[in-house]
């Protein structure tokens, strides 16, 4: 029987980097690498292991900065519009030819550019073959570049431990080498490790598990100067682990062991590392990355110790471990300071809970509306990778607090730059994949717009447009009273803010089932049937609202429905439910039903509106996405989806003062 491993202890995050730390200074491991010469045009993004110091001046001779006449500036004092001076050209003096970068002749100091002067033929004066005629005098050294101008013999052009950007090359060679000093880059192993991990490509079924954290890992150790080494899948068996580990320490200065770093029955990291060496941390004080490992590895027969990093399995806690723990490693190794992405002030939009233990880095989209800058939390999953991708930077929040409230101000640490984000056009409604086919043509024709949506229900985005929080919000709630969309709500939550009301789609409305609809669910009152599980969406949202209304109008009440209580954002989320089976239906929107291949009965049309207040209707930011609803191509690609009507798209169906 697998022996069962537990946390040693779930220490801060401060003092896992102090464990590790003070192993590796102990070992002589605390410090840059060696340094090794290559070649310029291998050295783009290097660090420099030693100060560059110029070999030779540049230029190394006193140079003609223009195509012109080499002259003695004396010899031009005299010169003006009505008593031209006229030189002789000959190689020894007064006057010469020079070529821009020419040496200037040892006679001359000074450089006439070749359109300031008239070439005379013949001089009548100096009874020479041919001069120049100028009618304005020159200063010494006008345009010539003197020896040592840009950079003098001796002189420090780089320092040590600075990254080698392109101009940087172009000054070393300028300098007089054609090799240079940078630290070696270490070299990292990337152990995948697990009985359910398939490779990228795989086709796969029930309990696979696509690997890619090593392919995200060893870009990351790439893009920090590192040298990445992804070894093959090792399954879940503690002698090959432990062959493989061994091996990878060999050969390279840092080890990352992905998966298998948890409490499980099949989770060896731990046992593997105390196996080969010594084992500094198991579990650190930080979400997501909770069971992360440290450690040092003995090789055998040398006195030669390798750190090992255990590595979450959850694809968000990799990537962040690798932030946290993996670049500030490798920085150091190559003598540069860790990386410091570029902060913003910002305000949280929405209460955030966090445990009292743990640091917590959360993901968040940003952007400027109405004169401020807002934060949103993204999904806080540890396996939900595409938070990530989306994510515009990171907030942390320190252990011992409970987590922030609504219109806290927080820091980001951004993952973009100020510059893209005052780019960012910021909705927060009701999901529709419209706004994902929108986003993709604002990156293409928008001038590099970009739109940040965030899935919180139709009344959570007018909400959000109170708070000031957004651009404009997707809405499409239905008014029992009238049998209109969106108005009384909008009258509602947003009594003092003028807006404008307009309509991106017309779209179908029904009851997603698996293929073939096995259970025959054609309407609302076959959700009451003992054999239907049910996946509902959240309060607040248009098609929670739609569905509390019809199912009202046929008597049927909401807990006769089996898993009306689970809830969903959006409706790929419904959709994805149905087809894992946790669920037999679920109201949504046929293009959601298309996507994933599942069986749609339309039940009801409605329309699908973007609320805008009136002072970003009349801004230049939003003017793009406007202009997206009268775009041909865009209307057709919507057209395309199953269940959309673009016929309504662009119409303004109220101005609301």
């Amino acid at each position: 029987m697998s022996q069962r491993q537990i946390y040693l202890n779930d220490i801060p995050l401060d003092e896992a980097r102090q464990r590790l730390t003070q192993a590796l200074t102990e070992v002589g491991r605390w410090q840059p690498l060696p340094a090794e010469s290559i070649p310029l045009d291998q050295a783009l993004g290097r660090v420099t292991a030693a100060p560059v110091w110029a070999k030779l001046s540049s230029p190394h001779y006193h140079a003609a900065a223009m195509d012109g006449y080499a002259v003695r500036a004396r010899d031009t004092d005299s010169a003006n519009e009505s008593r031209p001076v006229q030189l002789a050209l000959d190689p020894s003096g007064p006057a010469q030819y020079v070529d821009t970068g020419d040496p200037l002749p040892a006679w001359a100091d000074a450089v006439i550019p070749i359109e300031n002067i008239q070439l005379i033929p013949q001089s009548a004066i100096h009874n020479l073959q041919s001069a120049i005629e100028l009618r304005a005098s020159l200063t010494p050294w006008s345009h010539v570049r003197p020896m040592g101008e840009d950079m003098v013999a001796t002189e420090l052009v780089l320092p040590a431990n600075h990254v080698l950007r392109p101009v940087d090359l172009g000054a070393i060679a300028g300098c007089g080498y054609g090799v240079v000093a940078v630290r070696r880059q270490p070299r990292v192993a990337i152990i995948p490790t697990g009985s359910e991990l398939v490779p990228i490509g795989s086709e796969v079924k029930a309990g696979d598990i696509l690997e890619y954290n090593s392919l995200v890992l060893a870009a990351q150790v790439q893009q920090w100067g590192g040298l990445p080494a992804r070894y093959p899948i090792v399954p879940d068996d503690f002698d090959r682990i432990k062959t493989a580990v061994a091996e990878a320490a060999t050969t390279h200065d840092l080890v990352l062991l992905n998966a298998g770093s948890s409490a499980g029955s099949e989770d060896f990291s731990a046992r593997v590392v105390e196996s080969l060496g010594t084992l500094l941390v198991h579990g650190v004080a930080v979400r997501p990355g909770h069971p992360v490992i440290m450690g040092m590895l003995q090789l055998p027969m040398t006195h030669y110790q390798c750190p090992i990093i255990g590595v979450p399995g959850y694809p968000v806690s990799a990537a962040l471990t690798g932030e946290i723990f993996v670049e500030p490693l490798l920085a150091k190794w190559l003598g540069r300071a860790p990386q410091s992405p570029p902060t913003l002030d910002a305000t949280i939009t929405r209460k955030v809970l966090s445990p009292l233990g743990d640091d917590e880095y959360m993901r968040v989209t940003v952007g400027r509306v109405g004169g401020r800058v807002v934060a949103t939390p993204l999904a806080r999953g540890a396996g939900v990778i595409s938070s990530l991708v989306r994510a515009d930077g990171i907030v942390r929040i320190p252990r011992h607090h409970e987590g922030l409230n609504a219109g806290d101000n927080v820091t980001v640490h951004l993952y973009r730059s100020p510059d893209d984000l005052a780019r960012t056009i910021v909705a927060i409604g009701s999901h529709d994949l419209t706004l994902d086919l929108m986003a993709q043509f604002l990156a293409e024709k928008g001038g590099g717009m970009r739109l940040s949506s965030a899935n919180v229900g139709s009344q959570g985005g007018l909400v959000a447009l109170r708070r000031g929080e957004a651009h404009l919000a997707g809405s499409h709630l239905l008014d029992p009273d009238t049998g209109d969309y969106n108005l009384s709500y909008i009258r509602k939550y947003l009594p003092d803010t003028p807006v404008t009301l307009i309509t991106l789609v017309g779209r179908e409305q029904g009851l997603i089932t698996k293929p073939g609809n096995p259970k025959q669910i054609r309407t609302l009152a076959d959700l009451a049937r003992a054999d239907v599980t049910f996946v509902n969406r959240q309060r607040g949202a248009g098609t929670r609202v739609l569905l509390d209304f019809e199912i009202g109008k046929i008597g049927l009440k909401p807990e006769e429905i089996k898993g009306y209580e689970r809830e969903e954002y959006t409706h790929l989320a419904v959709a994805a439910a149905v087809a894992s089976g946790v669920a037999d239906a679920g109201l949504g929107i046929a293009a959601a039903a298309r996507a994933l291949s599942l069986d749609f009965v339309p039940l009801f049309k409605e329309r699908y509106d973007l609320v805008i207040p009136r002072e970003y209707v009349i801004a230049p930011l939003l003017r793009p996405l406007l202009d997206l609803l009268h775009d041909v191509d865009f209307r057709a690609q919507v057209a395309a989806r199953p269940g959309y009507d673009v016929t309504p798209m662009g119409n303004v169906v109220a101005e609301i003062a």
